[in-house]
């Protein structure tokens, strides 16, 4: 990948910033928000998102279209997404209706969703490919305490703050929405099944025609989903897949001595992965004390033994954003212009980002 994909690769990431396990913490509206509503406005942006879930189907609300249960089968769908003009709106933070259906001109409203089956979830891909000039996809894996429509309209602020030239597609595991010890126990569980079925998705991602490039971004507990997906790729095999390009994990929760092991398995002929990390993140040092003291991959030193040999060995590009200001959960899409400028520092300095295992983001000089 080059310049340019690199920066938008970080942008994302950035954007995404760490918005936290409680991802769901904002005001919104608690039903009806994917209610499809056909009031517009200038100036807004329309955002496509193709899906793929292995949740089951909502029942009681319409406007919810997938709930928190577990399904024996993966199912389809995509939506539109109005997202207001950004002189009305803050860089990434989701403007949420006070109730549905929202005003275009001040909220995040949702123009259309429907369900799909599978071969006119195929023909959607191309068809996007076709009618975007796009071949990059982005697969987008949330994380714990996400309803669904939270993804949805996170994916959404993502693709749009970040200005990504991507074909942009979401895999939503069954999260039951909520904090808890049992609900972490739960999106754990539910994480950890949907392995063979977000394998199926890159797969069929990466077949689809006018599709050359795919990066998967994932973030916290989702990026324990997509470690285990790219592992069990790579073993059956011997490759993850020539397509898949890139792999962000931001503040991943995942045990790092599980990482170190599993990274070395997957050979060389893999994606380039960026590991966006604070070692102040207050969430994974609770899913720490949960897991009995195993660090999580989201918060470690990168400075430190044995974390710094084995992120260079392995080709790992690190951005620490420990010294960034604001709350871990937060501050990177809080102060965007910093991890940006880490990618530029790192260019400027000549330092091949698809190539080069940094020991971690430089402080700002």
């Amino acid at each position: 990948m080059g310049v340019s994909g690199w920066r938008a690769l970080a942008s994302i990431a950035a954007i995404l910033g760490l918005a936290g396990v409680c991802s769901s913490c904002a005001t919104r509206p608690l039903q009806g928000v994917l209610i499809p509503t056909a009031e517009s406005a200038e100036g807004t942006s329309r955002i496509p998102i193709l899906i793929a879930t292995t949740r089951q189907p909502a029942t009681g609300d319409a406007g919810d279209m997938f709930g928190g249960e577990r399904a024996a089968t993966m199912s389809y769908a995509r939506i539109a997404v109005s997202i207001p003009p950004d002189a009305v709106r803050k860089l990434g933070e989701i403007q949420w209706p006070v109730a549905p259906p929202g005003d275009p001109r001040s909220d995040f409203v949702t123009l259309s969703a429907e369900h799909l089956e599978k071969p006119a979830f195929t023909a959607a891909l191309a068809s996007l490919a076709r009618t975007t000039r796009r071949n990059k996809a982005m697969v987008f894996v949330h994380g714990f305490n996400n309803r669904f429509d939270d993804a949805a309209y996170r994916f959404a602020q993502i693709v749009q703050d970040s200005k990504a030239p991507v074909i942009p597609v979401l895999f939503s595991w069954p999260s039951r929405g909520m904090v808890s010890l049992d609900a972490y126990e739960y999106d754990r569980n539910s994480a950890t099944q949907s392995r063979e079925a977000l394998v199926q998705l890159l797969d069929t991602v990466a077949q689809a025609p006018g599709v050359n490039e795919v990066t998967v971004l994932c973030h916290s507990m989702g990026c324990l989903l997509t470690l285990d997906a790219l592992h069990a790729r790579a073993m059956r095999s011997g490759r993850i897949g020539a397509k898949v390009r890139n792999v962000a994990l931001v503040a991943p929760d995942v045990d790092v001595d599980l990482f170190r092991e599993k990274m070395p398995q997957m050979g060389t002929a893999r994606p380039r992965f960026a590991l966006f990390l604070s070692q102040d993140d207050q969430a994974l040092k609770l899913s720490k004390s949960i897991f009995g003291g195993a660090t999580r991959l989201g918060d470690v030193n990168p400075e430190e033994e044995p974390y710094r040999t084995d992120f260079e060995h392995e080709k790992i590009l690190v951005f620490d954003l420990t010294h960034l200001e604001g709350d871990a959960h937060s501050r990177a899409f809080d102060d965007v212009t910093s991890v940006m400028g880490m990618i530029e520092r790192r260019l400027a300095a000549g330092q091949q980002l698809a190539e080069d295992g940094s020991r971690g983001a430089s402080r700002p000089r």
